[in-house]
């Protein structure tokens, strides 16, 4: 493919973007097919030959997007949100032109820069405290700072690993290194029972022991539970140096008490990492930001812009408030990786802040997107959301068959077919296994039918309906269109059990 091969294509190519947006309303949001489909229609060995555009194409059409589950579609309503805009395409567009491995300054200065100016002006638009910043009010360097990291998975490892440098550093005065190496297996960290498995798997990676504290009847992992669970460890000779404290969490967007988990971590010296993998968007409009009380207090604090605010996967930005640790953790220096001298404030080497070495220029989408939507047009998205998941939580609660899991806070939903419901003809008694069965049954309903997508999930015993509202092309006909699917469908399953 040559440049005006590829001028001529890559017209096509947008075309066919812009009219599947357009037709996504008739395509069925769930892909269908059984596991093994594409072995069975794909060569099994690459071409020796070169093929055509229009063959490709045409694989794409009819080999891939059957296996494709549209989650840009304004009926998919699962998990969380992976919201997109076209600003950001096009801001992964030229980084893709670019092609930049943006290890450390030298290696393009404007993507250094550009990250840490769009990361200042992403902690600004969510009111992170300044401690969090590059650069101070007067333009010199900040102890803190932002960074894109791939994923929330991946923040939560290297906060983990920053939290651990402390505390080994800690120790180091009193302690000969092989001691100091010993202690590395005795180390704990806190997470709820409501916290993201990436949490558990962040401890596996780093071989530390991760303790799973029970959530309180709300869902949130409480100061007094964890320290409770801190003084347990200490007895049994373990050292605790790492607490994670959610602003939202995956199953029902629970706050924990980060105000009581940050008063433990200060007074037992832990790190203090708070996760708002999805929530943190909200931050962006200041009704939400008193719900964040005790974030202005932790170590290291991240959220997903690629979930609810409108930027396209990967694009996970991590902000620490004193980068010292994290930096003495991951650096490496090697002949081949030359340093700047002089002037610092703009010049950080990210590949010290990230688990690879190398990186894209992911800051460029997040600029096109931030000036071209403006802090407005994003707080409008959320409050948008918001307003409508407010409104399928009103009308099931109207209905009468529903009742609701946990308050609707921001774009989730979360609710269930109540016993009573169920078992209004009194054949069956009113059991919690027979409320999960029904409710198991309208989640697998739902997905047979195929007109919107959502999934279900498992509260402490209790099987329920998750609605997460957030597609950027989503309106609120697209959630009237899923409560009359969530009605009928309840019809079925509870005449079935009747």
């Amino acid at each position: 493919m040559d440049i005006e091969s590829f001028r001529k294509q890559g017209k096509e190519v947008i075309d066919n973007i812009c009219d599947y947006y357009q037709n996504l309303d008739q395509i069925p949001p769930m892909s269908v097919v059984k596991p093994g489909y594409l072995y069975k229609i794909i060569p099994h060995e690459p071409p020796e030959e070169p093929e055509s555009f229009e063959d490709v194409q045409q694989d794409l059409q009819s080999k891939i997007m059957p296996g494709i589950t549209h989650w840009q579609s304004g009926n998919f309503f699962g998990w969380f949100p992976s919201s997109n805009s076209f600003p950001s395409m096009i801001g992964d567009m030229y980084s893709n032109m670019l092609n930049i491995v943006g290890f450390n300054w030298i290696c393009s200065p404007a993507v250094t820069e550009l990250e840490t100016m769009m990361t200042d002006w992403l902690g600004k638009l969510i009111g992170l405290d300044k401690r969090f910043l590059a650069v101070n009010p007067d333009g010199t360097e900040g102890q803190g700072g932002g960074s894109i990291q791939g994923s929330a998975s991946e923040a939560i490892i290297v906060a983990m690993i920053a939290g651990r440098e402390m505390t080994l550093d800690r120790h180091r005065g009193d302690n000969i290194e092989a001691e100091i190496d010993g202690m590395r297996h005795r180390l704990v960290a806190y997470f709820s029972d409501q916290t993201h498995c990436s949490g558990q798997k962040a401890s596996n990676i780093i071989g530390c022991k991760a303790c799973i504290i029970p959530s309180d009847e709300d869902y949130r992992l409480t100061g007094d539970a964890l320290l409770d669970a801190i003084r347990r460890d200490k007895a049994a000779g373990l050292i605790p140096f790492f607490v994670c404290g959610t602003f939202g969490t995956t199953n029902t967007t629970a706050i924990d008490d980060l105000v009581g988990i940050a008063d433990v971590a200060e007074a037992e010296k832990l790190w203090f990492h708070v996760d708002a993998a999805y929530a943190g968007s909200a931050l962006s409009c200041p009704e939400f930001r008193p719900l964040a009380s005790g974030i202005e207090r932790a170590d290291s604090f991240n959220f997903n812009t690629h979930k609810w605010m409108l930027i396209s996967f990967e694009c996970s930005v991590m902000w620490v408030a004193d980068s010292t640790h994290l930096v003495n953790a991951l650096s490496i220096q090697r002949e081949y990786l030359p340093r700047v001298k002089g002037e610092k404030t703009f010049v950080k080497d990210y590949r010290n802040w990230q688990l690879p070495l190398g990186r894209r220029f992911g800051a460029l989408k997040l600029w096109f997107m931030m000036r071209m939507h403006g802090a407005t047009g994003i707080r409008a998205n959320i409050r948008e959301d918001v307003k409508q998941a407010k409104w399928l939580e009103e009308k099931l609660l109207e209905d009468g068959r529903f009742e609701i899991m946990a308050p609707v806070v921001f774009g989730l939903v979360v609710f269930r077919i109540k016993p009573a419901a169920i078992t209004s003809t009194k054949i069956l008694p009113i059991d919690e296994c027979v409320t999960n069965k029904a409710n198991i049954d309208l989640v697998k309903a739902i997905h047979a039918d195929n007109r919107v997508f959502l999934v279900g999930t498992n509260i402490k015993g209790k099987d329920v309906v998750r609605v997460s509202i957030g597609s950027t092309i989503g309106t609120q006909q697209h959630v009237e269109n899923l409560l009359d699917v969530v009605l009928q469908l309840t019809t079925s399953v509870i005449e079935q059990w009747s």
